[in-house]
């Protein structure tokens, strides 16, 4: 009986160290090297180069206060907007005078900015997506800024409503999500509009 229990003890304790180096090595080389050799940019967080300076990710927001410049959602993560280690939403229900509140409180700051826009504020430019770290907004609630970011550049709102067109990134495969525009990519265009063929 005791060889028996030492025999199923060597079973198990060799089952244990195979599988950890199945699992806990073989496997994580494996998946990290076809991500590094197939998905190589996304393997990395997306990242986003510019002038050999890193200026964010396709994949998170950035907190946007100046008016010369495309706003995203707001986000709701803590201690800061966009913090990537504590991915979260505010958890405010529609019915929530708090919620109802910082809803107003973002629709009137959008207006006193552009005050001759009559246009109603599209939903997600006052409210957090469930992440906080969405890096996307929607055609329409680019548009909506057009005349803000035209006027505050002194550029022509046609300009820059074609530089908006430009950016929208279509449904995958013509029926999957929602078209959309990364903030920080058109932010990134907006700062090189000459070199894109516009006139100022």
């Amino acid at each position: 009986m005791f060889r028996l229990a030492i025999n199923e003890l060597k079973t198990a304790l060799l089952l244990f160290i195979f599988l950890s180096i199945l699992t806990g090595i073989i496997y994580p080389l494996v998946v990290t090297g076809i991500a590094q050799t197939l998905f190589h940019k996304q393997a990395n967080g997306s990242l986003i180069v510019q002038d050999g300076k890193l200026v964010g990710s396709y994949l998170i927001g950035q907190a946007v206060t100046d008016p010369a410049y495309f706003w995203g959602r707001p986000s709701a993560t803590s201690p800061f907007p966009y913090n990537a280690a504590s991915s979260s939403g505010s958890n405010m229900g529609p019915t929530n005078p708090a919620f109802l509140k910082l809803l107003r409180d973002r629709v009137l700051a959008l207006q006193s900015l552009d005050p001759e826009n009559k246009q109603p504020v599209p939903v997600d430019l006052v409210t957090a997506s469930g992440s906080g770290l969405d890096p996307d907004i929607s055609p329409l609630a680019a548009f909506y800024q057009v005349p803000r970011v035209a006027k505050t550049r002194h550029l022509a709102e046609k300009d820059i409503q074609k530089l908006v067109q430009q950016q929208i990134i279509k449904r995958p495969l013509g029926l999957l999500g929602e078209p959309r525009v990364n903030v920080l990519q058109l932010n990134l265009a907006l700062d090189k509009f000459k070199e894109l063929g516009f006139k100022e």
